[in-house]
Parts: C-alpha cells; structure tokens; sequence
C-alpha cells in the first residue's frame, strides 16, 4: 500500500511543478491610436509604450516596393487581448500581429479595401478595434471584420 502513496504523491508533485502562474484577468489594451513616423531606416519607436521595430518587411508586402516606407507613418493600436493593429494611409490591409520570443509575428491580415485606406484612424471599441476610413467604419478583432448582426 505505501508504494501507491508513494506514487500518489510524486504524480501529484510533478502537475504541481508542470502549472505555470497565470495573473488574470488582464487587460493589454492602449486607450488611443499610436501615430508613429518611418525612420529613414525603416524603423518607428513608441516611448510610451516602449516599443520598436522595424516596418520595411510590412511596407514590401502591403506594396511590393522595398522603399515604401520612406516619408510614411504608420497607425498602431493594441487590443485587450495583446493583439497590434497596424495600418497605413493608402494601405489595402490591417496587420495584426501578437509577439513572440521578442518579434512581431503576423496572426492575420485583414483586407479592408482594393483601393487602399484614406485617413484611417484606430479606436477601442471593447472588444474590438474600430478603424475609422472616412465615413466608413469597420470593427475589427484578431480574426477579421466583425460581420454585422
């Protein structure tokens, strides 16, 4: 009988050891849009939010030009999930990206437009993200366009 508490007792050691420390609810969300300016290397830092990257590879796929970054600004916003939405003027597409081993990794690519967006502009709308085109308005999550109810 004692080797079955003897194991009882290890197993139950061992799921202890294999839980990690979860601090939630947590909200990762930036109550406003961050406009950011394209460093003439390509590169934009939030000091706010302690952010930096580099923007060339986002700019070579939404135009295929590996110089379309130059003179541009992008339009960065995080959800309460931890999820950055970033977007251009003139760009066809939001990128959402979520970070990894200190990257940002794309999760998805939401196309908003053939004819590129004018103006946009990102705003909370919990849970979502609304981007702002004008009159136009869509509400985003990391999956895509909400569809209208």
């Amino acid at each position: 009988m004692k080797p079955i508490k003897y194991f009882i007792f290890i197993v139950f050691l061992s799921l202890q050891a294999c839980s990690s420390l979860t601090l939630k609810p947590a909200d990762f969300s930036w109550p406003i849009e961050s406009v950011l300016e394209v460093s003439k290397d390509g590169f934009v830092k939030e000091d706010r939010h302690s952010l930096f990257f580099d923007t060339k590879n986002m700019f070579l796929e939404e135009t295929e030009d590996s110089s379309a970054y130059m003179n541009k600004e992008i339009r960065i916003i995080r959800d309460a999930k931890g999820y950055y939405y970033i977007t251009s003027n003139n760009f066809n597409n939001v990128y959402v990206f979520n970070v990894y081993d200190g990257e940002l990794c794309l999760e998805n690519k939401i196309e908003i437009t053939e004819t590129g967006i004018s103006k946009p502009a990102f705003n909370q709308r919990p849970p979502y993200i609304e981007l702002v085109e004008g009159s136009n308005k869509h509400l985003l999550s990391n999956d895509g366009i909400k569809s209208e109810d």
